[in-house]
């Protein structure tokens, strides 16, 4: 019995409630419950009052969501996403880890395309700010 209460304690204790979760990945609680809702996030384990009980793998995926969210993928391309990285590691089946493979090669490609217009962006941004620099140091 006492390693039972034991197991238990240790799993609970791998366990951590939504406020824990939302700072340690710099979310607001709004948005990992949102992230939840739409099936983005997997759903939590939750204690006998109802509170959420998020573990690593919640972690590691709204890290990865963070990292998606500046690249202007969807919802839909954030679970698909998200699912193919999940079949990778759990399929037993060749079809569908080829699918998930070719998925998420598909994703990748996508990343590098939005990384240069993202860095454009930043390239015009750094232009901006230096040329109004340049007018308050001239006009000052």
């Amino acid at each position: 019995m006492a390693t039972a209460t034991k197991t238990k304690r240790a799993r609970t204790e791998d366990l951590h409630q939504i406020g824990e979760v939302a700072e340690l990945v710099g979310l607001s609680l709004r948005t990992v419950r949102y992230y939840e809702e739409v099936g983005v996030l997997s759903a939590p384990a939750r204690t006998e009052g109802g509170f959420r009980l998020y573990g690593s793998e919640h972690i590691d995926q709204l890290l990865l969501i963070k990292q998606m969210k500046p690249l202007g993928l969807s919802l839909d391309e954030m679970r698909a996403l998200l699912e193919a990285r999940d079949t990778l590691r759990t399929s037993s089946s060749a079809r569908r880890k080829s699918e998930a493979r070719a998925q998420l090669e598909s994703f990748a490609d996508t990343a590098d395309e939005r990384c240069v217009e993202l860095k454009d962006k930043l390239r015009n941004a750094e232009r901006f700010a230096a040329e109004i620099r340049g007018e308050a140091e001239t006009n000052g």
